[in-house]
């Protein structure tokens, strides 16, 4: 069922990127990561694309498990345009049509695995960077975009306000929590690699926070968590002091920044994806609880540190300070023309909007059944 939320946020994408398309008329879409937050987005809006503008291009979509997907999203599992390949990114078999573009977008941050499983986080984001780039090669690429992360710059400085994509700083070496962080670090470093030596037109989009309509509730984030306590009643539950600072961009302007980047980005060029209005964690509580109508039906009080992913864990898996993750976004502006669009207080009443619909119509459907 379509939700109303995602097609006016869909609408809105059309509208800022008509005017990169045409470059795949007839073409062919590479994309891993096409069945998490980001790639459903992409999958969504490549979709609406190519059937208001007639492109007659079509999307190959690497996943471990199409059928999750399909039971997911039908509407798009269906689609023509949208052809699955089953695999692992690390050593999927490379499909015999080629394509001219590519977004690699796997190995989307998951808190509890980075935890538990440090080696094979990072050897599911190195290694398989490295295979994905050798498909790439083979096939003649045109453009390359390669979706990173601002973990990559480790814990930002109490005294930076904002951190460039020239910033030198670096997570620990030594802690295994910083896993995640360090294999996109090396799979930059390989991007970087394929570019000089093989001359692939390479771009890297290094995503800070986000939220929006498809961010599952189910993340030990603190936007997700707040979403989440807010869908059920509250009361809004912040583990800590409520002080470090971060910053939100709404998925649409996030979709609308990638599209952009992937066509238009400088070869071996990086850009911060995200917003750079920074907002406290108390803050954030206080606006999702005005934007579910629960007044001030917040609760501040210590961390929780137990064998559960909580939200702590954000800060121990990205490699993060625990003060502030805000991106200067003047690179994408000046040089994209890249702007957010969608203010903080809309971004979470959309998001809240799409939630509450999603689970009423689960309801709905499930007295039908």
């Amino acid at each position: 069922m379509t939700n109303r939320v995602v097609e006016d946020d869909l609408a809105n994408i059309i509208s800022q990127t008509r005017n990169l398309w045409e470059e795949i008329r007839g073409e062919t879409l590479f994309i891993t990561g096409g069945t998490g937050f980001f790639g459903r987005w992409l999958l969504g809006s490549f979709v609406r694309a190519n059937d208001e503008f007639g492109l007659n291009a079509r999307a190959l979509v690497l996943s471990r498990s199409p059928e999750t997907f399909a039971s997911k999203c039908p509407e798009l599992a269906k689609n023509p345009a949208l052809t699955f390949v089953r695999g692992d990114v690390r050593d999927f078999e490379f499909p015999r049509d080629g394509c001219s573009h590519l977004i690699h977008a796997a190995a989307e941050v998951d808190i509890c695995r980075c935890r538990q499983f440090p080696v094979a986080t990072f050897d599911t984001i190195a290694l398989g960077t490295r295979r994905v780039l050798d498909f790439a090669n083979m096939c003649g690429v045109r453009k390359f975009l390669f979706v990173s992360s601002g973990a990559v710059y480790g814990a930002q400085p109490r005294e930076v306000e904002q951190v460039e994509e020239d910033f030198v700083g670096a997570p620990d070496p030594l802690d295994a929590q910083c896993a995640y962080a360090h294999g996109k670090r090396a799979a930059e470093a390989l991007c970087g690699m394929y570019a000089s030596s093989y001359g692939l037109d390479i771009k890297v989009a290094r995503c800070f926070s986000f939220v929006g309509p498809h961010l599952s509730l189910d993340r030990p984030f603190a936007a997700a968590s707040f979403m989440r306590d807010a869908v059920i009643g509250g009361p809004i539950v912040v583990q800590g002091d409520g002080t470090p600072v971060r910053s939100y961009l709404y998925a649409s302007d996030l979709t609308v920044w990638l599209w952009t980047i992937l066509f238009r980005g400088r070869c071996g060029r990086a850009y911060n994806v995200g917003s750079d209005r920074p907002i406290s964690i108390e803050t954030l509580a206080r606006t999702v609880a005005r934007e579910a109508g629960l007044a001030e039906n917040v609760v501040i009080g210590p961390t929780l540190l137990s064998g559960n992913c909580g939200i702590v864990a954000e800060k121990s898996a990205r490699g993060l300070s625990a003060d502030r993750y805000v991106p200067s976004v003047e690179r994408a502006r000046s040089e994209l023309g890249l702007l957010q669009t969608v203010e903080i207080d809309e971004a979470i009443r959309r998001s809240l909007d799409f939630h509450l619909e999603s689970r009423l119509s689960s309801e709905t459907t499930g007295r039908a059944a």
